[in-house]
C-alpha cells in the first residue's frame, strides 16, 4: 500500500501558498493575503494538505460560532435544551487546488474538520457551513449535512448523528 501523497497540518508560514489555485479567486485570494491575519487575531484556524516541497493543495478554516436553537428543524430542536444559542464549529471555507479535484480531497478535507472538530473537549454540537452555491450544497448534503429549513445554502452536520 501506498503512502499518502499528502498530510494535512496547521497552516504555517513555510507552506507555500503561491502556486495554490482552486478556480474560485476568492478562496485563493483568501489563502494569499489573509488567513494570516485570521489566525493571528484568532478568529480562524486553517489546515492545509500539503504535498511535498510545502505545496498546498487544499485547505479548510475553522472557527467557533453558535446558531440559534429556532434555525434548526424542529425535530433537532425537541432534542436539545432551551438555550437560545447552539454551540457549533463553523468551516468558513474549503478549497482544493485545480490539480487535485476530482480524487476525493476534498471529502477527505471535510472528515478531517469533522474529526478534529469531535475529537476537541470544547463542546460542539454541530459543524456549520454556509455554502456558495448550490453545488457545494449538494456537496455537503451528499455528506450528510442538513439544510436550515430557513436557508438551504446554510448546512449543518449535527455529530450525534455519528454514533
Amino acid at each position: 500500500m501506498s503512502a499518502s501523497p499528502f498530510i494535512i497540518v496547521s497552516l504555517l508560514a513555510e507552506h507555500d501558498r503561491s502556486l495554490f489555485q482552486c478556480g474560485h479567486e476568492p478562496l485563493d485570494r483568501y489563502l494569499r493575503e489573509q488567513v494570516s491575519q485570521d489566525i493571528r487575531r484568532r478568529v480562524a484556524t486553517c489546515f492545509a494538505a500539503i504535498e511535498k516541497e510545502n505545496r498546498i493543495v487544499g485547505y479548510y478554516t475553522l472557527a467557533s460560532a453558535g446558531m440559534p436553537l429556532f434555525s434548526l428543524p424542529p425535530e433537532k430542536q425537541k432534542k436539545l435544551p432551551r438555550y437560545p444559542t447552539v454551540p457549533t464549529v463553523r468551516m468558513g471555507r474549503l478549497a482544493v487546488d485545480q490539480g487535485f479535484q476530482g480524487k476525493r480531497l476534498g471529502a477527505v478535507l471535510l472528515a478531517d474538520a469533522i474529526n478534529r472538530t469531535m475529537q476537541s473537549e470544547i463542546a460542539s454540537y454541530a459543524l456549520t457551513v454556509d455554502a456558495k452555491n448550490e453545488n457545494a450544497s449538494s456537496f455537503y448534503r451528499h455528506h450528510g449535512f442538513i439544510p436550515l429549513p430557513s436557508n438551504p445554502l446554510i448546512l449543518f452536520f449535527p455529530f450525534a448523528s455519528l454514533k
